[in-house]
């Protein structure tokens, strides 16, 4: 597949394992049924990956999920044909679908923390598919999955398997959902935004590893994304989409060069925002020599931070670093080992239930998953309200007006605030967990990266909304992140974690241009390109400058 622009022409209907054709879906409203997929034909054969991309709410894992035969809830299919191997799965009966969901058509999801049962040890859920729908042993089984497991560059593949959903990181919980997908060695797997809560060098060994797999297998892929580098390094053809509509689909040469449709330009834009850094302003957080643990394995190790007022400080590393874990000890629900996080100048209990409702309400944590931060049993109007009835007991016509600015405020409308977090896209549910951010008015943001799961065109909506609000309200942001475009835009201080410590601070500036620390120019360096090749460039660039820090860090 290195060569992506070879036999990318359209396949022959003799030749497509997945044919779509003239698909319409529709999602149940307050006032009926209305479209949401729109007459959307498009087809895979073996071996070849097709990238469906577009804005959030566009219909991408809509259209991905109708090739399993499945519409979530409160969604139908409203006409037309989805063909897999010569069979329509829309005129399957559900016991014939399931055969298939799994074993012969796989699907990785963009939330794994959403999607995994947290009772269950990894190893377990992992084997599931393989020991229910195949005709091998569980001693098989396991050995295919930590063969898998070593495959996605997991750490100590061997022993991962024994640990809980929890007790890994978001990248390494993606990585395991991607094992559970291929161990079955399916015909055809959907990607939906596999690669989103990685940081850029895993990413780089994950879309490596799924592009063996689908060259190695014969397998075809539809792999939905909105990420426009990364569709260049994974897909032969590319199917524009907007509104439930095909905008353009091209071989992935021709749809980078020489896009066709105003639309599909726009999304080409290259987006410069970079942010005039401020000079050094008093710190408003202060988090002074932080140990922590979990169970016996240190996590952070002699953490020092300061988060100037009104300034946003940005946090890189790689999955496992322990930057989530720095915000939940800065947030009092994981409890320091040794030192402290203060808050101008007060220290802070370092549990959030001995905090005050007041110190709660200054520091608030937007997550990266929001389909697991959102309670699914509330409407937009009930998790938006809560944070205004409970730090300022705002309710009634009120709290509903106030609702309904919040909505305006990250570019959805009240509309919305009737609707439950299942009847909204990926990118609207990650504004509504900024939105109920918003609520509570806090001094502080900590921002586990809220733009991760969002388009282009929503991210800078959103990033610009937010250096909107810190330059009218003074808000003060910890930005963690492994997007540079997000340093960039954001930034005035970027901080560097590895392995539990900080190796590098500074101005964005001097970090991002100038990086000094070896792990610093790794993590920059695998900055995907829109370039088709780069991917098979970065696998090896990235190897040499990992056994240079393996060197590094045994000397040291």
């Amino acid at each position: 597949m290195n060569d992506r622009t070879g036999s990318n022409a359209m396949s022959s209907p003799e030749t497509n394992l997945l044919e779509i054709r003239n698909l319409r879906m529709e999602a149940r409203t307050l006032h009926g049924w209305h479209g949401i997929v729109h007459d959307v034909s498009l087809s895979v054969k073996r071996g070849e990956v097709v990238g469906l991309i577009g804005e959030s709410g566009a219909g991408k894992s809509t259209i991905g999920l109708s090739a399993l035969g499945f519409a979530r809830g409160g969604c139908r299919f409203a006409g037309g044909e989805v063909v897999f191997d010569g069979t329509d799965l829309l005129r399957q009966p559900e016991r014939k679908l399931r055969a298939l969901r799994g074993k012969r058509i796989a699907y990785v999801a963009q939330s794994a923390a959403a999607s995994f049962n947290p009772a269950r040890k990894l190893i377990d859920q992992t084997v599931e598919c393989a020991l229910q729908r195949g005709d091998i042993s569980r001693e098989e089984a396991v050995a295919e999955a930590k063969a898998l497991y070593r495959e996605l560059m997991l750490p100590n593949p061997e022993t991962i398997g024994d640990r809980y959903p929890h007790q890994v990181s978001g990248g390494q919980l993606q990585r395991v959902m991607t094992a559970m997908a291929m161990i079955c060695r399916p015909d055809l797997i959907v990607f939906d935004e596999p690669t989103t809560a990685l940081d850029v060098t895993t990413q780089v060994e994950v879309l490596a590893a799924i592009r063996r797999a689908v060259e190695e297998h014969d397998t075809a892929a539809l792999y939905v994304s909105h990420d426009l580098a990364v569709v260049a390094q994974m897909a032969h053809r590319i199917v524009v989409l907007k509104h439930g509509r095909v905008v353009e689909e091209a071989e992935t040469a021709t749809m980078l060069t020489a896009p066709k449709e105003a639309y599909t330009r726009s999304l080409w834009a290259v987006r410069d925002m970079a942010k005039d850094e401020k000079a050094p302003a008093a710190s408003i957080l202060r988090v002074a020599d932080v140990d922590a643990y979990y169970g016996t394995f240190k996590v952070l190790d002699g953490i020092n931070l300061d988060v100037p007022l009104g300034g946003t400080v940005a946090i890189v590393g790689e999955s496992g670093s322990g930057k989530s874990t720095l915000s939940r000890v800065i947030a009092g629900l994981l409890p320091a080992a040794r030192g402290s996080v203060s808050l101008a100048g007060r220290e802070l209990a370092s549990n959030s239930d001995a905090r005050s409702r007041d110190e709660l309400r200054r520091i608030q944590l937007i997550y990266q998953s929001a389909d697991t931060a959102l309670n699914p049993r509330q409407t937009v109007a009930e998790l938006i309200g809560r944070p205004l009835s409970f730090y300022f007991g705002i309710d009634g016509r009120e709290r509903t007006r106030r609702v309904v600015e919040l909505l305006d405020l990250v570019e959805m409308g009240g509309q919305f605030a009737s609707r439950l977090p299942s009847e909204l896209s990926g990118g609207q549910k990650q504004r509504v967990a900024i939105a109920r951010a918003m609520a509570a008015d806090p001094d502080i943001f900590i921002c586990d990266e809220i733009t991760s799961a969002l388009d282009r065109l929503v991210q800078e909506q959103i990033l610009k909304l937010l250096l909107d609000l810190q330059t009218r309200m003074g808000k003060t942001y910890l930005f963690i992140t492994h997007d540079i475009a997000t340093v960039n835009a954001m930034a005035d201080k970027v901080v560097v974690m590895q392995r539990g410590r900080l190796v590098e601070e500074g101005t964005r500036r001097a970090v991002i241009e100038e990086a000094q620390h070896p792990y610093t120019q790794l993590l920059l360096a695998s900055v995907p390109q829109m370039d088709s090749g780069w991917l098979d460039d970065a696998v090896a660039r990235n190897r040499r400058l990992r056994q240079g820090l393996e060197t590094m860090n045994v000397a040291s």
